[in-house]
């Protein structure tokens, strides 16, 4: 068995953690060969003394100066450095053989799509590489016959349920060449699944963070309430398993027991159960095509008790529909989608912009720059750069302060 040697993009949020766990069970299957984080120096560096990665990237220079001296404190000699190029570095160097790809938001996508282009092994747990950057990556994949394995819990549960003919090679076949109907996306509904809708307007940000079954960060929090991430979702299974938007139906799941179907032509319906843990699409991610210890408590089927699905109410989650619709256009409406949410959602932590606004900023976004070119990685960071400043300024016509 050969040691993989793993890069962790994201290192100090929940995957980049869960991530760590995983491959400290089992030490004498993979290497740390890089960390990376944006702030969050004190918990990089306790990962840096655990794990002794050679190389750590963090945001910036104050940021890399602090963990330099942190390290030096502890005796450790991992090397520092920092900015969007040295991501890439940690992502391509010849010795990593695995990258997990965690950063949230569109400072991830230009590592992870170099990893690809390199033929890297990539656990891609990074929805902003697919969302802006779909056709590119998946080419890139094509090309460099890079390994891609979704980290997404349903996606995850997608490529398991898949045919293996199919789930390593999709753009070979089409979803009829493999029997199937439609591909099946849970979604738990959030928090306010039930809530009355003429109270969203007073959603809290200290409720929207509140997910009933996740442990998540605050902003793919948010997104889970308005249910805007089973949106990107959407777009990405759209590209992951070369499937139209049309044959991609989300189905609300409060459990979070299941974690995705695929319905075939002969009426059967394969589905992933499992506990709502992180560890296990990671460790399947790390060890396919084997499984290896994760850590997770066994599913309980007699606690679970029932499992219910039922149709999304559209009109209670309108960015769920409006990114449908970003799809169906595509070009650049999925990088504006993208960007006008984040920078909603951050408004709306602040507390300068209501929940029930979110999909008002995207919407306007959209109908200014859905139609702009997108046709490379340098077309889609400047459509990604004009969006977040258009959705600032509807955020400020609407009275906040961005």
């Amino acid at each position: 068995m050969q040691q993989q040697i793993v890069t962790i993009l994201g290192a100090t949020g929940s995957i980049g953690s869960n991530t760590l766990d995983v491959i400290g069970r089992h030490p004498e299957r993979y290497r740390v060969y890089a960390l990376s984080a944006a702030t969050q120096i004190d918990k990089l560096l306790a990962a840096c003394e655990t794990h002794r990665p050679l190389h750590a990237v963090v945001l910036d220079e104050q940021s890399a100066e602090r963990l330099k001296k942190g390290l030096i404190a502890r005796g450790l000699s991992t090397e520092v450095s920092y900015g969007p190029q040295a991501l890439v570095q940690i992502s391509t160097a010849p010795e990593v053989t695995t990258v997990m790809a965690a950063i949230v938001g569109a400072a991830g996508m230009s590592a992870t799509l170099a990893a690809a282009q390199v033929g890297k092994r990539v656990l891609l747990a990074n929805k902003e590489t697919l969302v802006l950057a779909g056709q590119l990556f998946m080419d890139a994949v094509a090309r460099s016959g890079s390994v891609l394995l979704p980290i997404d819990s349903e996606h995850n549960a997608i490529f398991q349920s898949l045919p293996p003919f199919y789930r390593e090679n999709p753009y070979a076949y089409t979803l009829a060449d493999a029997g199937i109907e439609k591909i099946l996306l849970t979604a738990s509904g959030g928090p306010f699944r039930t809530r009355e809708l003429d109270t969203f307007s007073q959603i809290t940000a200290a409720e929207a963070v509140k997910h009933p079954n996740w442990s998540m960060g605050r902003k793919i929090s948010v997104d889970s309430a308005s249910m805007m991430n089973k949106g990107l979702e959407v777009i990405e299974a759209r590209w992951l398993f070369n499937a139209p938007a049309e044959q991609i139906e989300v189905v609300v799941h409060p459990q979070s027991v299941v974690h995705s179907m695929v319905q075939y032509r002969d009426g059967s319906v394969m589905a992933q159960l499992g506990s709502p843990d992180m560890r296990t699409p990671i460790a399947y991610g790390l060890a396919y095509p084997e499984r290896i210890a994760a850590g997770v408590k066994a599913l309980d089927l007699f606690s679970v008790g029932r499992l219910d699905f039922t149709a999304p109410d559209f009109a209670r989650f309108p960015c769920l529909n409006l990114a449908y619709e970003a799809l169906k256009a595509g070009g650049a409406a999925p990088a504006v989608l993208n960007a006008a949410n984040e920078v909603a959602v951050a408004a709306f932590l602040e507390s300068t912009i209501l929940f029930t606004q979110i999909p008002h900023v995207i919407e306007s976004t959209l109908s200014q720059l859905a139609l702009r070119p997108a046709g490379n990685i340098e077309e889609l960071l400047d459509v990604d750069a004009q969006s977040r400043c258009v959705a600032q300024e509807i955020v400020l016509q609407m009275g906040g302060t961005c």
